[in-house]
């Protein structure tokens, strides 16, 4: 596993346009994230802190965290499924294959680099949102900071799901612009599919059907926090309840696609005529 990671990270690291996005998807998070903590001057008029807001809480920083560094994965998607595209384009693939590597180390290496980098970024996560909880929290018995960590474990099973979803599309597209194209049009199949479901029996149903496709499993996996922060304000308003709690079926869901995704990748490629 270790050589097939060093492999992987060696071809990348010789990429400069993959070694840009490795940083941004890394970096733009994390300044999001502490720039949050910052009071903002808005010209004299206001000040901006959200801090205020209690975001940084505990047991509330691990959602808000994980949930805004998720959306900024879109960043080592494109190195994912550039890694395919490349090892088409370069000619490298069938190269690899010739110098001795079978076609199943071959796409495990590609799952084993999108497993690396997610336990990064959940690790990086939990460090920054651990210290800023520390600074800013109200609340800092042990008992409650580790309440909700479970956050986290959705965070990397969300990561780990969606990159091996972008690993499939890239061997499936040999392309990185059409795979990241095959994304967007799952994203509007998953959307027809509710509408569809719905308009012939009802929505409820709809819903769970959709809550079972790639897409929306994955952000299932951890819900908006912006009605959370509400509550924590207008405790009073019952409007403003609803289930933002990590469950192990998503979780599980997620997994089943990160399998299955991983699977398909390797038999698309073993079939294919190189």
């Amino acid at each position: 596993m270790i050589r097939l990671i060093n492999l992987e990270l060696q071809k990348l690291f010789l990429n400069k346009t993959s070694k840009i996005l490795i940083f941004i998807s890394f970096i733009l998070p994390l300044c999001v994230i502490l720039l949050s903590a910052v009071k903002i001057n808005f010209f004299g008029f206001f000040t901006l802190e959200l801090g205020e807001l209690g975001i940084f809480n505990f047991p509330i920083i691990w959602h808000i965290t994980t949930f805004f560094s998720a959306l900024f994965k879109f960043f080592f998607a494109i190195v994912v499924v550039s890694m395919i595209g490349n090892e088409y384009s370069n000619k490298t693939l069938k190269q690899n294959l010739i110098d001795g590597l079978s076609k199943k180390e071959f796409i495990l290496s590609k799952f084993y680099v999108i497993v690396f980098f997610s336990l990064i970024s959940t690790i990086i996560i939990f460090i920054v949102s651990l210290l800023l909880g520390l600074i800013y929290s109200s609340y800092n018995e042990f008992q409650i900071i580790i309440q909700q960590i479970e956050f986290l474990a959705a965070y990397f099973v969300k990561l780990v799901g969606f990159f091996s979803f972008c690993l499939f599309l890239g061997v499936l597209a040999k392309r990185s612009a059409f795979a990241l194209g095959f994304l967007f049009v799952d994203l509007i199949l998953e959307w027809i599919i509710l509408g569809v479901i719905s308009w012939k029996s009802n929505y409820e149903i709809a819903q769970k059907v959709q809550d079972f496709l790639p897409l929306t499993s994955m952000s299932n996996l951890i819900k908006q926090p912006f009605q959370r922060i509400a509550m924590t304000k207008f405790p009073s308003n019952t409007d403003l309840s609803y289930d933002y709690a990590v469950h192990f079926n998503s979780i599980l869901i997620v997994v089943f696609w990160a399998i299955l995704f991983v699977f398909l990748s390797y038999r698309l490629l073993k079939t294919r005529d190189l």
